[in-house]
């Protein structure tokens, strides 16, 4: 508890918070801005790809809950956000400006996409308002829930932007093409069972409370599972995405022929066999 302390100290616009005091290897990083509806401030940016590393990279963690503090899950980019990459123009040249605009979208878009890059399942727990930039965090994630109070947004278009952080790759993904195509286009608010409908959040609570508890009980079920396969698991799927079926066929087999063969799987076997729940060592 100690560390996370020290951990949350560095963070102004996050907070890492372990679902248990005790034992669990769920942990919460909460969007903590809740004055601000949890709009992504430039400190985000920089601090949720450093929070996420450092959950990875931590063998007490093996699944991450995505929440959010306050009212509104988030609210999208902060306008601060915009006029930092909008409006100060190191230079009347042009093409330097518009250099400088694609790496400060770059960067950006690196913040959003460290949910994949992290091996550990990333779960979105979504209340209130999930617009903007709030679509391009959850469509990232690998599982999204909801409250039955959450509204969602893409909202980019109303802004005069094309969304540019990963929601017009992913949420078609999700969605399908001719939903994802509407919902892009039109920039309309669609309820929590819509979302539900369409397959962008797997299940709807009546409550924030009963969705903590719920995707709390989800995360712990996940971090109970082997962690090589949990990992070989997302990887797999995220690789997948991209590949022919041939190509991601060939993906798994190279993957388990490296990893499958561990102390995971003779745990699993004689778990099974004595009818009892395997312990896995962290990873």
């Amino acid at each position: 508890m100690e560390e996370d302390k020290k951990e949350n100290e560095k963070y102004k616009s996050l907070e890492i918070i372990p679902t248990s005091p005790h034992s669990s290897r769920a942990f919460n990083l909460c969007l903590n801005r809740p004055p601000h509806l949890n709009a992504l401030s430039p400190h985000f940016f920089t601090e949720f790809p450093h929070a996420l590393s450092s959950l990875d990279q931590n063998p007490d963690v093996s699944v991450i809950i995505l929440s959010a503090a306050g009212r509104h899950f988030c609210s999208g980019i902060d306008l601060q956000a915009l006029n930092s990459i909008s409006f100060i123009l190191p230079s009347a040249d042009h093409g330097r400006i518009r250099e400088k605009l694609r790496r400060d979208i770059k960067f950006m878009q690196y913040a959003i996409t460290a949910i994949e890059r992290c091996r550990k399942p990333v779960i979105a727990a979504v209340h209130g308002a999930c617009v903007g930039a709030g679509i391009d965090i959850i469509t990232a994630c690998d599982l999204r829930f909801c409250s039955a109070d959450a509204f969602f947004a893409v909202k980019e278009v109303d802004l005069a932007i094309t969304s540019d952080l990963g929601t017009l790759r992913r949420l078609p993904a999700v969605v399908g093409f001719g939903n994802a195509t509407e919902l892009a286009l039109t920039g309309r608010r669609f309820s929590s069972s819509e979302a539900k409908e369409m397959g962008l959040v797997s299940k709807v609570f009546a409550s924030k409370e009963a969705m903590e508890e719920g995707v709390r009980a989800v995360a712990e079920g996940i971090a109970a599972k082997s962690p090589l396969a949990v990992t070989g698991t997302k990887a797999v799927l995220l690789r997948g995405r991209d590949l022919t079926l041939d190509q991601a066929l060939d993906y798994v087999a190279t993957w388990n022929s490296a990893v499958m063969l561990s102390d995971d799987l003779k745990e699993a076997i004689f778990a099974q066999s004595q009818k009892r729940k395997p312990l896995f060592a962290k990873l």
